[in-house]
C-alpha cells in the first residue's frame, strides 16, 4: 500500500527558480553560509490552500455572506441572473425536445404495433387502472412531503430577498428557451 502526502510547494519557489537551475555552483555557496535567506521557506499545503481560497470568493471578492443585493452592483446581478439563466433555459429547452421526442415516438410505436396485431392493449384496463391512480393521487395529494415543504420555504426566502438577481434569471431563462 503506498502512502500519500499532501501536495506542498515552497512559497519561495520563484525566488529559487534561478538557484535550482545552476544548482552545482550554488550547492558550494549553501554549505559555507547555513544561513542564507534564499534557503529558509515556509512550506504552504495546496489542498489546504485550496480549501481556504474557493473560486467564487477569488472571482467575487472575499465578503461571500449576506444577500446578492449588499454585495454587488444591480447590474451585475441581473448580468449573473440572466447568463446563469440563459444557460438553463437552453439545457432545458434541448432536454425538453428529446424527451418530447423519446415519448411521442414510444406512443407512435406503441400505436402501430396495436394497429398492426402485434400488441393487444385491454383500453377498459387501462381506464380503470388510471382512473384508480388518480383517486390514489387526489387523497394523497393534501400530504406533502415535508422536505419538499421546505424546499419550497427556501426558494420563497431566496427569491424575496434577491430579487433583481431571480428577475435577471428569469428574463434569462425565457430567452433561452427562445433561443
Amino acid at each position: 500500500m503506498q502512502t500519500t502526502y499532501p501536495m506542498t510547494i515552497p512559497s519561495c519557489l520563484g525566488q529559487h527558480l534561478s538557484t535550482y537551475k545552476s544548482a552545482n555552483s550554488k550547492m558550494a555557496d549553501r554549505e559555507e553560509d547555513p544561513e542564507n535567506e534564499d534557503d529558509t521557506c515556509e512550506v504552504i499545503y495546496l489542498t489546504e490552500y485550496a480549501r481556504r481560497q474557493q473560486w467564487w470568493g477569488r472571482l467575487f471578492g472575499g465578503n461571500n455572506s449576506g444577500p446578492m443585493s449588499e454585495k454587488f452592483s444591480v447590474a451585475t446581478q441581473i448580468a449573473l441572473g440572466g447568463v446563469s439563466g440563459w444557460c438553463a433555459g437552453y439545457i432545458f429547452q434541448k432536454v425538453g425536445k428529446i424527451a418530447a421526442t423519446a415519448v411521442g415516438g414510444g406512443f407512435l410505436l406503441l400505436q402501430i404495433a396495436n394497429h398492426s396485431g402485434y400488441v393487444q392493449v385491454d383500453w377498459k384496463r387501462v381506464e380503470k387502472d388510471v382512473n384508480k391512480a388518480k383517486r390514489h393521487l387526489k387523497k394523497n395529494a393534501d400530504r406533502a412531503v415535508p422536505e419538499f415543504n421546505s424546499l419550497i420555504d427556501q426558494s420563497t426566502e431566496f427569491v424575496k430577498t434577491n430579487v433583481i438577481i431571480t428577475s435577471g434569471f428569469f428574463g434569462g431563462f425565457l430567452l433561452g428557451l427562445a433561443s
